[in-house]
């Protein structure tokens, strides 16, 4: 009996797990206007397995996932694991059964917010979501950063960035990062839509890959208390409708343009609540400590990896183009994150300090382990939340983000982590990461 490609149509959910139902290739072309059946009680079920309780949803209702064809993507065999099944999958969007959106879904939460981005200022937005994550190995890990570290995973690295390509993501780089076992991927910037879907493609691909080579990989936010973190470091920039940076202004400090610095000022304001929907599981928070190259402050800094919002260099190497450069890299957050939720809320964020006219946000230049009394206060050291119960806390006292989500995705989103926070209680940090290693 031969085996029969699938094609597996797909959401990440409201826990940034990707979930769905799988069906004979050949019988897509016939599934594409109708999607295939969906439950909303499965937005309600943890990343830790079991169904949020209580929840708003219940037993009751059905739904459609509606896979959209532009995110068709397929990964062949590998080189090194010829004998493994493709992975083709198609990226859904859930809607009611007559067609009409659903308002739990995290796509078209973004696009509400691209929409506001565009109706507001005429503008779109380039991203592109950078990944850390690490191979569960066992032995002694190579030194940080190393040639060794990168030669000692081969297959993987060479496997992973062909798979990847194949995918359409564009990879651009792999590296040995500074925890044991664990890698970065860059890949091409985006607009759109197409930037946080291409963010669950990547996860989806680097663990097929491990998996068909025997290996485990995980982007839990925290692997040990005493480690480094794996973080999702998301790059913006907003650009007009002939395609020029809205962000750029050579003129400006650091060339960020006016504008930029009010989008800036907006995601700091509601960088506490922002937390709760980018920093999202009951590991996420110890990440963001100072001293840890994370997020320890809540400001705008540049080429400062404890900023909140980084400023990246601007190249004029081979002569590159600093307009086409300029961006600003939230560092606050995971892979516990939904992307589609967490860059909507980011946009949306930026988009009220635009459009309050927010004084421009201060930027550091130094490190802000140096400051102390008002100076740290100003710059926000240590004022992100450190646990998943502040985060929410702050949610729910920040009105303009917790109104961003309907009241049913709001409810249905607070149940779901509130049940993975009872699920841990009582655990220590390293038993908690530990679980949510298997997880992520």
């Amino acid at each position: 009996m031969s085996a029969e490609e699938l094609v597996a149509l797909v959401c990440c959910d409201l826990g940034a797990i990707v979930r769905g139902r799988s069906l004979p290739a050949g019988e897509l072309s016939a599934q594409l206007a109708g999607g295939v059946g969906w439950v909303p009680a499965n937005h309600a079920l943890t990343p830790l397995g079991p169904l949020a309780e209580p929840n708003p949803f219940g037993s009751t209702g059905d739904l459609r996932l509606l896979p959209d064809p532009d995110t068709r993507t397929r990964v062949g065999a590998l080189d090194s694991a010829p004998d493994g099944t493709p992975l083709e999958l198609l990226l859904c969007d859930i809607v009611e059964i007559d067609g009409q959106p659903w308002e739990c879904c995290p796509r078209q939460f973004l696009r509400g917010a691209l929409e506001d981005l565009r109706s507001e200022l005429g503008a779109s937005v380039r991203a592109s979501f950078e990944h850390e994550f690490q191979l569960l190995e066992q032995g002694a890990p190579a030194l940080p950063f190393s040639l060794d570290a990168l030669r000692r995973a081969e297959p993987f690295p060479a496997e992973l960035i062909g798979a990847l390509a194949q995918g359409g993501l564009e990879p651009e780089r792999i590296f040995a990062e500074f925890a044991s076992h664990q890698f970065e991927i860059p890949i091409a910037a985006a607009e759109g839509l197409a930037a946080a879907d291409r963010a669950v493609l990547l996860r989806v691909i680097v663990h097929d890959v491990a998996r068909r080579l025997g290996r485990s990989a995980s982007f839990v936010p925290l692997l040990a208390p005493d480690e480094a973190g794996n973080g999702v470091h998301i790059h913006l920039t907003l650009l007009d409708a002939d395609g020029r940076s809205l962000f750029f202004d050579a003129a400006q400090p650091a060339c960020l343009s006016e504008l930029g610095r009010r989008f800036a000022a907006g995601i700091l304001r509601h960088a506490r609540a922002l937390s709760a929907l980018c920093a999202a599981s009951p590991v996420s928070g110890a990440r963001l400590e100072p001293h840890r190259w994370s997020a320890g402050a809540a400001c705008l800094g540049q080429a400062n990896r404890e900023a909140l919002l980084r400023i990246p260099p601007l190249l004029t190497l081979a002569g590159r183009d600093p307009a086409e450069q300029l961006r600003l890299e939230f560092r606050g957050a995971d892979a516990s994150a939904n992307p589609h939720l967490a860059l909507g809320a980011i946009i949306r964020a930026g988009l009220t300090g635009v459009r309050e006219q927010l004084p421009a946000a201060p930027m550091l230049e130094c490190d802000p382990a140096t400051l102390a009394g008002e100076d740290a206060e100003r710059f926000g050291v240590g004022a992100l939340p450190t646990t998943l119960a502040a985060a929410l806390d702050a949610l729910a006292a920040d009105e303009h983000v917790r109104g961003w989500l309907s009241p049913l995705m709001y409810d249905a989103y607070v149940s779901l982590k509130r049940a993975e926070l009872a699920a841990v209680d009582g655990l220590d940090l390293a038993q908690v990461c530990a679980r949510y290693a298997a997880v992520y």
